[in-house]
């Protein structure tokens, strides 16, 4: 795909169907919330043994907790296990990360590149701010080849009628990580809006079978 292949007519600013008031968007942040605590539970474990190393391992908190657009853009918090070093940590968001970047602790690379450091969100999800699935959230600061993400996509806070997700679509295409460039940023947005207007339950389920084979993707986090 190139940026040329996108349009402002492909999707709209404003997608019908996604009132958070409807039926199925009302089961879908149930089913939400049940998942996120059956999956808090099982990986209780886990979350508990990562948060010990990151205590142990650099100092600083366990978590880091950003900003970032939700739901009709208000915005939320959003919670990762800290993978960087506290004097790197960027709360707008402005600086993306990149691959040989100095401020991620060793650590941090390992839960980055395995998906762990997003685990956490699950809280998030349980709290009503995310879903399990839907539009990764984005730091209320993203600039994409110099150029703020809002302005370079008109149609780009489509992506914010629902509730952001814990993966997406757009990550199980292999599409995640920083957004290095404009067609990398529309080919996002993309999957994005494809999935709003898409969604269901086997949707849903589907990007959360495929999601587990995400860690394994080449390229990605950083």
């Amino acid at each position: 795909m190139t940026v040329s292949d996108f349009s402002s007519e492909q999707f709209p600013a404003t997608i019908p169907g996604t009132d958070a008031t409807t039926p199925s968007w009302r089961i879908k942040a149930a089913v939400d919330r049940i998942g996120a605590l059956i999956l808090l539970l099982t990986f209780a474990p886990l979350l508990i043994i990562t948060a010990v190393c990151v205590k142990f391992t650099s100092p600083g908190p366990v978590f880091f907790r950003q900003p970032r657009y939700g739901a009709g853009r208000d915005v939320i918090t959003v919670t990762k296990f800290r993978t960087m070093f506290v004097e790197g940590t960027d709360l707008s968001g402005r600086r993306q990360a990149t691959r040989d970047d100095d401020r991620i602790t060793p650590l941090g690379r390992i839960l980055r590149k395995t998906c762990l450091d997003e685990l956490p969100q699950l809280w998030d999800v349980l709290c009503g701010r995310m879903s399990l699935v839907g539009p990764r959230p984005h730091a209320l600061v993203l600039e994409v080849e110099g150029r703020d993400i809002e302005d370079m996509i008109p149609y780009y806070h489509a992506r914010h009628q629902i509730r952001p997700g814990v993966t997406g679509l757009a990550q199980t295409n292999g599409n995640r990580g920083p957004i290095d460039d404009a067609e990398t940023a529309f080919e996002r947005v993309h999957y994005d809006l494809d999935y709003i207007q898409n969604q269901s339950l086997v949707l849903d389920a589907l990007i959360l079978i495929k999601t587990l084979a995400v860690p394994f993707q080449k390229g990605g986090s950083y």
